[in-house]
């Protein structure tokens, strides 16, 4: 007996909503198709997936570990239908230099990706902040950078967005703004709050908090992004974060959910970065074309 990629879509999307309803409504379809699609799948792996309580489904540690192999699945199943990127022969070396937040959250699945698509290209990685990358690039250390883009300011380097990821506030389960019908500043400002500092984050976030006439409620300063979310699930503050690096569950297996902000909150964008009229090497070529094809960007000319 085998599952099939609806039920790994109708469990997904459970473990994100935390309910069978809310599910039902983002897929569009009954409650009782979703509750047959875990069931049937909870049969096939042999364990239950989730607990059932009055405040909705958390997943047990068996669905934890499945739900990183449906997402594994899917990403898989979505390469193999929209990845035709140039020819596999591209061979040689290309160091890639990336910051913390990308090399973390973003770029390994895309690294395993290339390396099998392209075998005989050998990719070097190196993990620098944004000052030391943009002096690498300039100085001919890095062939090319992934990072986020928002934070470069140099005009001798190129840059190409690949993906914006929205912000949005991150609390705990149950917390009391789930039940306000908008959510800003204002309200946010209000409560304890957990502020990132890696990748330039603090000056992110304190640049829009300024010109909202509010102060975030300062009670730890981390470069921890786990460390927010630990925190944030059990009841200690709330963050404004990217859906980049949100995960619904923390380490100790309680659930973070997030609210849209109402105010203006920049989005974190994330792409390429070389020097500015460099020859591109086919490596280099080959790097950025599987980018604009798995993030759907227009077709490269010339």
């Amino acid at each position: 007996m085998s599952f099939s990629l609806r039920q790994l879509r109708y469990f997904i999307a459970t473990a994100e909503a935390g309910q069978i309803s809310q599910a039902a409504v983002e897929l569009s379809i009954s409650q009782s198709a979703v509750t047959t699609a875990i069931k049937e799948l909870e049969a096939v792996v042999g364990a239950a997936l989730f607990l059932r309580s009055p405040h909705g489904m958390e997943l047990t540690g068996a669905g934890r570990q499945f739900l990183s192999h449906a997402y594994d699945i899917l990403k898989k199943v979505d390469e193999a239908a929209r990845m035709q990127v140039v020819s596999n022969d591209v061979e040689g070396t290309l160091a890639v230099a990336a910051t913390y937040t990308v090399i973390g959250y973003f770029l390994p699945l895309h690294i395993e990706r290339l390396r099998r698509l392209f075998p005989r290209l050998e990719i070097q990685l190196f993990e620098l902040n944004r000052e030391s990358i943009e002096e690498g690039l300039l100085g001919n250390r890095y062939d090319v950078s992934v990072l986020l883009t928002s934070n470069i300011l140099n005009p001798s380097l190129t840059t190409e967005k690949v993906l914006s990821s929205i912000r949005r506030l991150w609390v705990p389960a149950q917390h009391h703004l789930l039940a306000l019908d908008s959510v800003g500043l204002k309200e946010i400002a209000e409560e304890p709050y957990i502020m990132l500092t890696v990748d330039e984050a603090a000056h992110s976030s304190l640049k829009y908090w300024s010109h909202s006439g509010y102060q975030p409620r300062i009670i730890l300063r981390t470069s921890s992004v786990e460390a927010v979310r630990s925190l944030v699930a059990n009841g200690q503050g709330v963050a404004i974060l990217s859906d980049m690096v949100h995960r619904p569950w923390s380490l100790e297996g309680r659930r973070i959910e997030t609210i849209n902000v109402r105010d203006s909150v920049p989005a974190m964008d994330v792409g390429l970065a070389w020097r500015k009229d460099v020859e591109f090497t086919p490596a280099m070529t080959a790097f950025r074309s599987y980018f604009r094809q798995a993030f759907n960007l227009p077709d490269l000319r010339g």
